[in-house]
């Protein structure tokens, strides 16, 4: 099995080799956007959970010259300064202070989540049943099920314990290798399987494991209490778990031209890569300006949470910056936030699951959301300047509305307006096989989306 830079490696010859380089795409365009998608691809797979991502992305603003900030400390914030502070080890702010008042200038704002439909762990997990060890998980959010059997599972999160001493500490965990499967039931006995198969959470989605005769010995606390002694951890007793299953196949190009990205999490783990280089990119200007960056948890089960788009994270953060409240509401009437959060793209097979006017197509630009009933916060004022920064950048625009007869998914967009009143654009890149196991997208949105967004935290 190819190591993580072996298949680096492979898929950039790949794609040197067998890549379709449009006319438009000069070979410096064509080089940079294959280290991007590579290097978005290597973020991915290092991120099977919201606490892994945040963790990468603050390794990553440290290399940027961004100042870590705890939120039970007091603040003192410069001119030109660059930080950022993390809440639940799963949500994440950054933020750069610009030369000007912000009350004359507003915040650019960009908004993403770092969660992903996905199983999680119950915490009595241990299933002793026909000779083999299983856990019963619970599932996360909108996940598309069929697609998680037969995979080739790992497991990751966070785990607390007790150490000898008697003291409570954490520690994020992940098994990197499969070390479990959820197996289908062979055809010949459910012969309709194809024609009308349906899963009972609670009987068909237990993990296997193991199995034998010693198999009533195992259990997860075990388990992790043998992980955590190999990594050198003082633990002594597991005392609570947030732990999720992922598919272990790594991101990777594919396509007979290399037009496509598949990969786990790219909902929303995408955005958040993108939206993080973006203003990394950004702070790097000489006249830096006021832009932000939240990457919110839990959006894939509605955000109630103190760690979610519909909690205080945000606007405590914001107030800290601006402690009084005429400065505050100044700054939100002149501040945007774009939501970045993946878009359905127009499926071949399923042409009619789609307005015929509103069908976004796969690397043909980054999409703007819109919803008359506010699923999506676009509106003609947000929607007219991000058109305007896409124009500028020289880099195409399409539109996705809903059929007028099917229910309408939504964001982080609403509910931060919502909570904050900072008019708002919901934008996403075109997606097939959005919420399964393993999600698909073109090669050439996403670098197109970060030129743009750090555009638009850029401008004055």
């Amino acid at each position: 099995m190819m190591g993580r830079e072996d298949r680096l490696i492979y898929t950039k010859e790949n794609n040197k080799s067998m890549s379709k380089q449009p006319q438009s795409d000069s070979a410096a365009e064509h080089a940079s956007r294959v280290q991007f998608n590579l290097q978005m691809c290597d973020f991915i797979d290092r991120s099977p959970t919201p606490f892994h991502a945040v963790k990468n992305m603050a390794e990553l603003l440290d290399q940027a010259k961004f100042i870590a900030l705890q939120e039970r400390d007091s603040w003192t914030l410069d001119a030109g300064g660059k930080y950022y502070v993390i809440r639940n080890q799963s949500s994440i702010i950054a933020w750069t202070q610009g030369q000007a008042r912000v009350t004359e200038q507003g915040f650019h704002m960009l908004g993403a989540h770092t969660d992903s439909p996905c199983l999680k762990v119950k915490p009595n997990a241990d299933i002793h049943q026909s000779n083999s060890w299983r856990l019963g998980v619970e599932v996360y959010g909108g996940a598309l099920l069929n697609p998680w059997f037969d995979r080739d599972l790992s497991l990751a999160g966070r785990i607390h314990y007790q150490t000898e001493q008697g003291e409570l500490n954490f520690s994020l965990i992940d098994f990197k290798c499969p070390i479990a499967t959820i197996p289908s039931l062979a055809i010949h006995l459910d012969r309709d399987a194809n024609q009308k198969r349906s899963i009972n959470a609670q009987v068909h989605l237990p993990v296997l494991l193991a199995c034998g005769d010693d198999n009533e010995n195992n259990s997860l606390h075990r388990l992790l209490l043998t992980q955590l002694h190999d990594a050198g951890i003082d633990a002594s007793k597991i005392l609570d778990h947030e732990l999720f299953f992922y598919d272990t196949q790594p991101s990777n190009t594919l396509g007979i031209h290399g037009d496509f990205i598949a990969a786990s999490r790219l909902d929303n783990l995408l955005s958040c890569y993108v939206n993080l280089m973006a203003i990394i990119a950004a702070s790097e200007e000489v006249e830096q300006q006021w832009s932000l960056l939240i990457c919110s948890d839990h959006e894939e089960v509605g955000s109630n949470s103190a760690a979610g788009a519909a909690g205080p994270f945000l606007q405590q953060t914001l107030q800290r910056m601006l402690p009084d409240t005429e400065d505050f509401a100044r700054a939100m009437s002149r501040s945007t936030l774009v939501s970045t959060d993946n878009a359905h793209a127009l499926h071949p097979s399923h042409t009619d699951k789609m307005d015929p006017l509103h069908s976004p197509l796969i690397n043909a630009g980054p999409v703007i959301k819109i919803n008359a009933n506010q699923r999506y916060a676009s509106n003609s004022e947000t929607q007219a300047i991000f058109r305007t920064l896409c124009d500028r950048c020289n880099i195409p625009v399409q539109n996705f509305v809903t059929r007028s007869d099917m229910g309408c998914g939504s964001t982080i967009g609403p509910i931060t307006a919502t909570e904050i009143g900072v008019k708002t654009l919901d934008v996403g890149i075109p997606t097939y096989g959005m919420h399964s196991i393993r999600e698909l997208t073109g090669s050439h949105d996403p670098i197109r989306m970060k030129k743009v967004l750090t555009y638009f935290l850029c401008r004055h």
